[in-house]
């Protein structure tokens, strides 16, 4: 029981932190680490926390929920990176199953779509073949597959349940219009 305690109030205290982290959770272009603060260029570029505090905000990674924003019209990326290749949004959910002990991988089409052309990621990324692709976390860890944006870009891969989100004894029901599954390991 006082284990059971401890690990709410650890929680709890989680809790709090994340729900009280601001605009100043951005670090400020000139001590990132990634540009040269003594380039003059440097006060042309917006601030981060100036940029990202009107969008909808995240619990994790940057602090924003790029889905969101992109569903309300927030932001209007270009679906490819010359910015001549329209999106084309397919409404499908890949299950990926022999993820234990954690629960098996769902990877939904639609919002990586509504934001990027399929060439963005097939077939250099990702082979459009069932079985080709041997995604493991070892490599997304590495910024292969999915590690290439996500904790780069979109929430980072510290949030197992986003992607690991389907129990093996959902699997037992039908799948949902528009799912299929991937591979088994």
């Amino acid at each position: 029981m006082k284990q059971r305690s401890a690990a709410a109030l650890t929680v709890g205290a989680i809790l709090v932190f994340v729900s009280s982290l601001s605009a100043d959770t951005w670090k400020s272009l000139s001590n990132d680490g990634l540009h040269d603060s003594s380039n003059p260029s440097l006060e042309i570029l917006q601030e981060p926390a100036e940029a990202l505090i009107v969008l909808q905000s995240d619990t994790a990674g940057n602090k924003v929920n790029w889905v969101t924003a992109l569903q309300n019209n927030e932001i209007n990326p270009r679906s490819s990176l010359s910015g001549d290749i329209e999106a084309e949004i397919l409404d499908l959910d890949i299950i990926m199953t022999g993820t234990l002990p954690l629960p098996n991988v769902i990877f939904p089409h639609r919002p990586h779509t509504e934001w990027m052309s399929c060439e963005t990621c097939h077939e250099k990324l990702f082979v459009s073949v069932t079985g080709a692709n041997q995604i493991n976390m070892g490599r997304i860890l590495q910024g292969e597959y999915c590690g290439l944006c996500h904790g780069a870009v979109s929430f980072p891969l510290t949030e197992c349940n986003r992607c690991h989100s389907v129990r093996p004894e959902d699997m037992l029901m039908a799948p949902a219009s528009g799912a299929t599954r991937e591979r088994d390991q």
